[in-house]
This record gives structure tokens, C-alpha cells and sequence, in this order.
């Protein structure tokens, strides 16, 4: 009985110091453990999302319509010309009867009022100008966008690695558990079983949360990756896509560093200062594209104020008159005339245009001051959360992670020793797994504010420096939004 005892005991002893052994090699080895699957970098994420971005070859098809209608509004309208039969008798429709019948050939153009068509053709040329901030402005957002859903699915596929390869110790947990209660040599209990069966259950959960969580941010990322071209035929159109199956594409195991577009300054303590940043984010490509907007709807005043002069045009016509009845030869007439309308009851008409397009640049103004707001709230924002990631990845780094791992050696070493609970071991090992999937979090959540900020910063910032608080000359605008901004 004693031989089989100490049998019993050198067997779990030998077990128990596997799974130290287990833990140790799952702490050292890399958490990345992929089934072959089709590798998608970040970089190329962001890229070919680009590239397959319909919306940016809609824009570029919108500045060309625009482009060319600025051509055609910069020309004059079409002269008008008629062909007639005048004062023809009624009482026998002779065209020899009577002097005053003749056939008439007229021609008129119309002027338009003032320099309308300059000041239109200019608008649309300014409209069309927008657009290429606009496309730079997509560019950044769809980095941002795709850039985060990729930073997702490596998050979540680090941690689903993660939790396969923790998933092995657990079961080697139970299994050691299971030898300790069969020999009834140990001190470990029934509810050491259940407790460890349980929490191989709640491994299972979390991967199949996961595993959900993957499926829905490839998907997600699939609208942005697939392309769309469309096939014309004589019977019908057709859209068709290429195939692109997102569920077996897999992240690369190292997490990218994205470097700060002017770290320098996204660190500096004075840039939290409204107007020390107005020179930077008037310079976004959104903001750029609203300052556009801005010039074409000043244009619009102009164009309204022309409506206070004439519209002119200028008429001639020829009207041929055959012989008269005797034979003699009648002279042909020539006409030409000059037309022009008088805005005189301006009140109702004019005026209101003008104020209407005074109304509509204020607004569009005030569109601006909204943006830069937004731009440097979301500036402070991204910018106090980085500052808390960073202390928090320090914590982890040097305090709470290596605390987790000794605490889990130090109960598995007690529970080696039969002088610790088995509850406390299981604890410990979660407490780990817990600790590593949060520091991955912490990591991938840097990235995203990173990408945020360089969104940011993406303006001119050369440009900016040069102009200093110049770049908002509307009158009074500086103020305006130095007051906006402290609100």
C-alpha cells in the first residue's frame, strides 16, 4: 500500500512539474499559432482599400462634369433666329398682292447681364477645386477606417491564439487535478474538478464570442477590399465582383508601428492651446475643401449683385418682297434693333437674391468654424487618451504583468507542493490570460489613436507656419472662432 502510494505521488509530482514546465514554455513562446490562411498586411489593407474606393472615382468623374460646365457657362447663349411670312392677305394669299407682305429673316443674341458669365464659369472652376481636398480627405478617412478594422482583426485573432495556447495548460490542469482526486492521496476536491472543467467551458465561450467577433469585422473590412467592376453589353449591365474570401485571411503576428505625422508637435504642451493649432487644422484637406466652398459661394454674391444691370440683346432681319402685281420691282426692308430690360422694382426680386446669397456664405462659414472645432476637440481627445495608454502599457509592462506571472508560478509551486488550493492556481492562470489580452488591447488601441492623429495632421503644415494666424481672412473670423473654440 505504501509503494503504491508513493507510485501515486511520483506520478502527480511528475505531472505537476510538466505543467510548470507547460507554463513556463507558453510564457516564453510567441502567442501567434495560424492555420494557412491568406496574409494581409497592414499596409497593403490600407492601400488596396484605397485603390478599390468607388467613391474616389465618382469624385474625380464629379470634378470633370464640373470642370467642363465651366467651360460652357463662360460662352454666350445661342443666337435665336426666325423665319416668317409677313402680313400675307388673307383674300387670296398672294405674296405679289400687297407691299407689306414680305418673307422675313431675323437673327437676335442676348447678352448676358453684366460679367455673369465670368463670375459663373469661375464658380464652377472654384466647386471643382474642392474636390481634390475632398479625395485627400477620403484617403484619410478610409486609412482610418480600415486601418482600425485591420488593428480589430489581429486583436482578435492574437487573443483567440492566445487562448488555444493557455487552453492546453488548462487541460493539463484538470487532468492533474483528476489524478490528484482519483489516487484520494492529495487534497484536491470534487468541486477542483467542476471548477476546472468549468472554466475549459468558459475558454470555449470566449472563443466562439471571438471567432464571432472575427466574422463580423471581416466582413466588415470585405466592403472596403473587394473590387466591383462594372461589365456594359448591349442588353443589360451587370455588376460582378472579384472573388475575395475575407474568412481565411490572417494578420501578421507582429503588431505594426505607425509613427506620428509631426510628433513633435502632437506632443507639445502649447498645441493644446486653440489658436496655437488653428494654423495646423485650417489646413486639413477638409477644411481646405469647405474654404471652397466658401470662395464659390462669395462668387454667388457676385453673381447675384449682376442681376441689378441691364440684359441686353441686338436683333436684324431681312425681308424680301417679290414685284407687285404690275411688275414693278419693290425694295427689300432691313431691320435691326437694339433690346434691353430695366430692373427697377428691385426690392422684391434683386435684393432678396443678394441677401439670400449673402445668407447662404454665412452659413457655409459657419460650417468651417464647426469643423475646426471638431478637428481640435477630436485632437485633445485622442490626444488625452494616448497620454492614459501610455501610462497604462508602463503599468503593465513593468508592474502588473510580471506580478500576475509570479503570482501564477507561486500557486502552481505551492499546489506542486501540496501546500496550495487548486482554486487559487486556476484564479492565477486566468488572472494571466487576462492581463495578456488586456495589454493586447492597450497596444492595439495605441495604434488606432495613432492613426487618428496622423488623420489629423495630415494638412500642410509647412504652409501653415508660413501663414501663422493668416489663414482664416475672413473679416472678423479669427475672433469668431477663438471665441467658439473657448466656449
Amino acid at each position: 500500500m505504501a509503494k503504491q502510494s508513493k507510485k501515486f505521488k511520483f506520478n502527480i509530482k511528475f505531472r505537476l512539474s510538466f505543467l510548470v514546465f507547460s507554463v513556463l514554455y507558453i510564457h516564453t513562446a510567441s502567442a501567434t499559432d495560424y492555420n494557412k490562411g491568406v496574409t494581409l498586411s497592414f499596409e497593403n489593407a490600407i492601400k488596396t482599400a484605397q485603390k478599390n474606393d468607388p467613391w474616389l472615382m465618382g469624385n474625380v468623374h464629379k470634378q470633370n462634369a464640373i470642370e467642363l460646365m465651366s467651360q460652357a457657362a463662360n460662352t454666350l447663349p445661342d443666337p435665336m433666329v426666325s423665319i416668317s411670312l409677313a402680313n400675307l392677305p388673307v383674300n387670296g394669299f398672294d405674296f405679289a398682292q400687297e407691299g407689306m407682305t414680305q418673307a422675313k429673316f431675323g437673327v437676335a443674341q442676348l447678352f448676358p447681364r453684366g460679367d455673369s458669365l465670368a463670375i459663373k464659369s469661375g464658380q464652377l472652376k472654384t466647386q471643382s477645386e474642392a474636390l481634390p481636398f475632398q479625395r485627400a480627405n477620403r484617403e484619410g478617412q478610409v486609412a482610418v477606417t480600415v486601418g482600425s478594422l485591420w488593428l480589430d482583426v489581429y486583436r482578435v485573432q492574437q487573443s483567440i491564439a492566445l487562448i488555444e495556447k493557455n487552453r492546453s495548460l488548462f487541460e493539463q490542469l484538470a487532468e492533474v487535478a483528476q489524478v490528484s482526486y482519483s489516487s484520494a492521496l492529495g487534497k484536491t476536491r470534487q468541486q477542483d474538478i467542476v471548477r476546472s472543467q468549468l472554466e475549459l467551458t468558459r475558454l470555449d465561450d470566449r472563443l466562439n464570442v471571438l471567432t464571432q467577433q472575427q466574422n463580423r469585422y471581416q466582413g466588415m473590412i470585405s466592403q472596403w477590399l473587394s473590387q466591383f467592376s462594372r461589365v456594359e453589353s448591349s442588353m443589360d449591365s451587370a455588376i460582378s465582383a472579384s472573388d475575395f474570401s475575407l474568412h481565411n485571411i490572417i494578420t501578421h503576428p507582429k503588431l505594426p508601428e505607425i509613427a506620428l505625422i509631426n510628433a513633435d508637435l502632437v506632443w507639445q504642451q502649447q498645441w493644446l492651446k486653440p489658436m496655437a493649432l488653428l494654423p495646423y487644422f485650417s489646413y486639413h484637406p477638409a477644411v481646405l475643401a469647405v474654404e471652397k466652398k466658401i470662395a464659390a459661394t462669395s462668387a454667388g454674391i457676385s453673381l447675384a449683385e449682376q442681376k441689378y444691370k441691364a440684359q441686353w440683346g441686338v436683333n436684324a432681319s431681312y425681308g424680301y418682297r417679290a414685284d407687285d402685281a404690275m411688275g414693278s420691282s419693290r425694295a427689300d426692308l432691313f431691320s435691326v434693333g437694339v433690346t434691353f430690360d430695366l430692373p427697377l422694382f428691385t426690392e422684391n426680386k434683386q435684393d432678396k437674391e443678394r441677401e439670400s446669397a449673402i445668407y447662404e456664405s454665412e452659413s457655409i462659414k459657419t460650417e468651417k468654424i464647426l469643423l475646426l472645432r471638431e478637428l481640435m476637440a477630436s485632437y485633445a481627445s485622442a490626444k488625452g487618451q494616448l497620454v492614459s495608454l501610455k501610462q497604462r502599457q508602463d503599468l503593465y509592462k513593468n508592474k502588473l504583468l510580471p506580478q500576475v506571472h509570479d503570482q501564477a508560478q507561486a500557486s502552481l509551486s505551492a499546489y506542486t507542493n501540496d501546500d496550495g488550493d487548486f482554486s487559487e492556481v486556476v484564479r492565477s492562470r486566468i488572472a494571466v490570460l487576462n492581463s495578456e489580452i488586456d495589454e493586447l488591447t492597450l497596444n492595439v488601441e495605441e495604434q488606432k489613436i495613432r492613426l487618428e492623429l496622423n488623420y489629423l495632421f495630415m494638412g500642410n503644415l509647412n504652409t501653415a507656419s508660413s501663414h501663422g494666424s493668416k489663414i482664416i481672412n475672413n473679416s472678423g473670423q479669427v475672433a469668431v472662432v477663438s471665441e467658439l473654440i473657448n466656449e
